[in-house]
């Protein structure tokens, strides 16, 4: 079983940066793909981010290309999403998930058997 907690969500005005944070259990982080997902009110949860484990994919999605970024320290078993640049459409709540998989298609949510509880991240104009 793995464990994922967020954190790093907060209010930030238009412009701004935040960076969350993903810390998983276990000791094989090294092999999971990890990905990003949010959700704002009223809409679906769709694919921020992601990253496999060898590398096969990595994902953003079109509306957040050249302002965030994931990256992984193995050694700290945690993944990021550093968020610059950050606009009103970007709030929602932020989800970490983990997939024992790996393919080309890792902004798929059914990809991912662990999830995170969500931080909230919220832009104000």
């Amino acid at each position: 079983q793995v464990q994922l907690v967020e954190s790093g969500g907060g209010l930030v005005q238009a412009g701004g940066s935040l960076r969350l944070s993903c810390a998983a259990s276990g000791r094989t982080f090294s092999t999971y793909t990890m990905g990003w997902f949010r959700q704002a009110p009223g809409k679906d949860r769709e694919p921020v981010a992601a990253s496999s484990r060898s590398g096969e994919c990595r994902y953003y999605a079109d509306s957040v290309k050249g302002r965030f970024t994931i990256s992984r320290d193995n050694a700290k078993n945690t993944v990021y999403l550093q968020m610059n640049s950050l606009e009103f459409e970007d709030t929602a709540v932020y989800y970490c998930a983990a997939s024992i998989f790996s393919g080309s298609n890792c902004y798929e949510p059914r990809m991912y058997q662990y999830w995170g509880q969500g931080t909230q991240v919220t832009v104000s104009s």
